[in-house]
């Protein structure tokens, strides 16, 4: 998700670091970026010089110290909020005391991710859609400290990556994740009843509802871990037994079955030549 956002921040002209701690990961991330921009140029949805331009405002490190100079940066590591709060932990200590830290998360409380730093009134909600690149939505989520400059900031660049806002109250799952993630947990609860067959219940979503894809589909593209995470956030956040995770999802997800990103989830994917 980090990459996509680097991607589009890059393309609007902003100068981009894109950090993680993890080398590999970082390293996939600058390969997906040049073969991003190449395949925009090859589809003429960018110029060959936009798309040299753009490459170029973004740098890489894995050193989150390399983050020290940042106005505004965006976590987007994955939805646990024990290692979120401790991302914002070190962001706090290292970036400018004036920078804002925004949460890409998806469902995770930003008031209590806020809690962790000094600078609450500063911390903001900014939940992309994926894929980055296509998708028209960011939700921003308001914090009970999150201040009206803040949000107003917030929304602003939003709206400069060419994205439209939703604004949500900071409750678990926010807006799209509280009425999307019910229904693939229900997709997960209608193949493990055998109510049909996977590509039976994305077919009827797909023709029957006019979905794009079908839920179980978009569950391995957004990843069974990250639907899981959600779920699990959803239940213990409302107490609502409603939101129970359904068994074969955690299943799938124990098994390290998680989706496109591993070319095995609910369906197995081929994996790329190169």
């Amino acid at each position: 998700m980090g990459t996509g956002i680097a991607q589009v921040a890059a393309m609007k002209g902003l100068d981009v670091i894109l950090c993680d701690s993890h080398s590999g990961a970082l390293e996939r991330s600058v390969i997906n970026t040049e073969r991003y921009f190449k395949r925009s140029v090859a589809k003429e949805k960018l110029t060959q010089e936009d798309a040299e331009a753009a490459a170029r405002r973004i740098s890489a490190s894995s050193d989150l110290q390399a983050l020290e100079p940042a106005d505004f940066v965006i976590e987007a590591i994955n939805e646990d909020e024990s290692s979120k709060k401790a991302a914002f932990l070190l962001l706090d200590q290292i970036v400018k005391p004036e920078a804002i830290l925004a949460s890409n998360t998806s469902s995770i409380s930003i008031t209590r991710i806020a809690a962790v730093t000094k600078r609450n009134s500063q911390v903001v909600g900014m939940h992309f859609m994926n894929p980055v690149p296509v998708m028209p939505l960011v939700e921003i989520i308001r914090g009970i400290a999150t201040s009206d400059e803040v949000f107003q900031t917030a929304k602003a660049l939003s709206e400069h990556l060419g994205k439209t806002v939703c604004l949500s109250l900071d409750r678990p799952g926010f807006i799209v994740n509280r009425i999307l993630m019910p229904m693939v947990n229900e997709a997960f609860y209608t193949l493990m009843e055998g109510v049909g067959t996977a590509e039976d219940i994305d077919k009827g979503m797909k023709l029957g509802t006019n979905h794009p894809m079908g839920p179980l589909q978009l569950a391995d593209f957004i990843g069974l871990d990250t639907c899981l995470s959600i779920m699990r956030v959803l239940h213990g956040g409302t107490g609502d037994p409603k939101y129970r995770p359904c068994p074969l999802l955690v299943q799938y997800v124990d098994a390290g079955w998680l989706g496109k990103k591993v070319y095995k989830g609910v369906y197995t994917y081929a994996k790329p030549l190169n």
